[in-house]
């Protein structure tokens, strides 16, 4: 009996979702499990341009159903909706990054207009959208990287109400094919944010030219340069902080697809994973009948439920946001961050069991050790999400609000808020809902009740001997506390999406005995850190607990992992 809670494409059927989606997730599906693994591989090896999945994508009308919002839609099945383009990553890193990345850079490349009052614009891309164009988001730059306020394109005015933009970008996906670059850059008269301007460019035209793919992949990672290119003023996106703030909103659109291609990766990762091990006999005996290589499979197994468990919620505060309820933007660095940086521990554990076998050159595996160690990286780094994740620790663990419940969002609605975010500042307002309930309501199980005194332990640590002034700017040992609070987050989403679904209770004890062991090996961390007081010492030592063993909950679990071997292996 295929596991109902990883993607396996022989059972796959999202009833969940309006038949136009259902139809074009299944679709894809098909159309990869059609071309069969070996394809996959030599496309992979050969570094293909993806321009076989692009037109079946066209052919479909794929990207325009998916990234169309209501606002600029033709059809009444064009919405923004983020259930349905979480759905579509896992499938897409299920099969292949590089597949993924072409879809989720045209996801950044249309945030910038998505947002603008620029009618031509968002006509032009909806047009461009029906045609099977890509977009790309020409944000990064060669020598400052993500840093925006340093931007070197420059954008002359040119005495007719227009621009001429000189200047490179780096590290722009989909920037050899894009109908539409959304730009960045800085007008040359005047001086400070008043002089941002985003604008759309055309991979086409004359004056804009391709360098090189920076990365040796079918991901066509560009770096451009524009020579004087005509900016006219039907092409500006946004300008001053506008800019700005279409810049950061758009990431924390774009971005949050990271967390649900590597659940895709570590999902196909671990059939090839669990199906070798199972088979394969070491001194007489199953791989598998070693008592640390069954730990390290159930091991990733939860952590990968963990995985989609908090993703899954997520979505529904992202899709549930406003004005007044901004709580995406503490659960968008989670999904950029913890989420993928599991995803690393994932596939790590496995290729402990599998060894030699996860560098074979007919194995999706060896594709997978790979390309999940982008994700986390995609956006900056670890250190840079977990930094912004701290900015919410006090008003989320010491100082929640009431808000009203929040559904689990699969509706066929559109995430019209999502292009209307705002100005992206005042973090440190945001409040949130108690996190306390989640736990209480499996306070029974005995690993979700000893995370719960490790949690609460971190709320007096902030109350009490929180970083001094002096530690606040020590980012190494800011970091070690940012990986306790982002557990506790982790956890509660976790939490509130097993009540939602009514997970397995043994999966969610298994899991929290994970966690326990995850928040304890950070306080021993933060514990040896240089500028740790001997308070702040005392207590991580005093944090550290050992999880509830239950040798039958154990083997239950086992029985799960084992389960996946020959569950799912693509056709060749």
């Amino acid at each position: 009996m295929a596991d109902s809670l990883l993607f396996n494409p022989r059972t796959y059927d999202p009833a969940h979702f309006d038949p136009e989606t259902r139809r074009l997730l299944r679709a894809t599906v098909d159309w990869f499990e059609e071309r069969g693994k070996r394809r996959l591989l030599e496309d992979y090896r050969t570094r293909a341009w993806l321009a076989d999945f692009l037109a079946f994508a066209a052919k479909e009308d794929l990207f325009a159903t998916f990234l169309t919002p209501a606002s600029a839609a033709g059809r009444a099945d064009q919405r923004w909706d983020t259930a349905r383009i979480a759905a579509l990553n896992e499938i897409l890193g299920f099969y292949g990054l590089d597949y993924w990345y072409a879809w989720q850079v045209t996801i950044l490349g249309l945030g910038p207009v998505w947002q603008s009052d620029n009618a031509a614009a968002r006509a032009r891309a909806a047009e461009l959208l029906a045609q099977g164009e890509v977009f790309a988001f020409g944000l990064s730059e060669r020598t400052h990287g993500a840093d925006i306020y340093s931007t070197d394109m420059l954008l002359e005015p040119d005495g007719d109400g227009g621009f001429l933009a000189t200047g490179s970008k780096y590290y722009i996906g989909n920037g050899n094919a894009a109908g539409l670059v959304s730009v960045f850059g800085r007008r040359t008269d005047i001086e400070g944010p008043d002089g941002y301007v985003f604008f759309a460019a055309d991979s086409r035209h004359p004056a804009y030219g391709l360098v090189q793919n920076v990365v040796h992949s079918s991901k066509y990672v560009s770096e451009f340069r524009l020579e004087r290119y005509p900016v006219a003023a039907e092409d500006v996106l946004h300008t001053g902080r506008a800019a700005f703030d279409a810049a950061l909103n758009t990431v924390n659109v774009g971005k949050f697809n990271l967390c649900t291609a590597s659940i895709g990766i570590c999902e196909h990762a671990m059939y090839e994973a669990v199906t070798h091990a199972q088979n394969r006999v070491l001194y007489g005996r199953p791989v598998t009948a070693f008592p640390h290589v069954r730990r390290e499979l159930a091991d990733a197994y939860v952590r990968l439920v963990g995985m989609k468990l908090f993703s899954d919620r997520a979505v529904d505060y992202f899709r549930s946001a406003g004005p007044e309820d901004r709580r995406y933007l503490l659960f968008n660095p989670m999904t950029k961050m913890k989420v993928t940086t599991e995803g690393e521990k994932v596939i790590d554990l496995m290729w402990d069991v599998i060894a030699a076998k996860g560098f074979e050159k007919d194995t999706y595996f060896a594709n997978a050790a790979v390309e999940i160690r982008g994700l986390p990286k995609l956006e900056g780094t670890v250190h840079v999400n977990l930094a912004l994740i701290l900015k919410f620790m006090r008003n989320h663990l010491l100082e929640p609000v009431d808000y009203p419940a929040v559904p689990t969002r699969l509706d066929a609605a559109d995430d019209d808020f999502l292009f209307r975010q705002g100005p992206a500042r005042g973090l440190g307002s945001v409040r949130f809902h108690d996190w306390r309930p989640a736990y209480d309501a499996y306070a029974d199980l005995p690993n979700v009740a000893r995370f719960r005194e490790q949690a609460d332990a971190l709320c007096e640590f902030v109350a009490t001997i929180a970083p001094d002034e002096a530690q606040s700017r020590d980012l190494d040992f800011l970091l070690s506390v940012g990986q306790l609070f982002a557990l506790v987050v982790h956890g509660q989403l976790i939490l509130e999406q097993a009540r939602l679904t009514d997970l397995d209770r043994d999966v969610l004890d298994e899991l929290f005995s994970v966690l326990v062991r995850d928040f304890s090996g950070h306080a021993v961390e933060l514990h040896g850190k240089d500028s740790a007081t001997g308070a702040q010492q005392a207590w991580a030592l005093g944090a550290v607990r050992r999880p509830v063993v239950d040798e039958a909950r154990a083997a239950r679990i086992w029985e799960r992992v084992e389960a996946l071997s020959g569950a799912y292996e693509m056709a060749p």
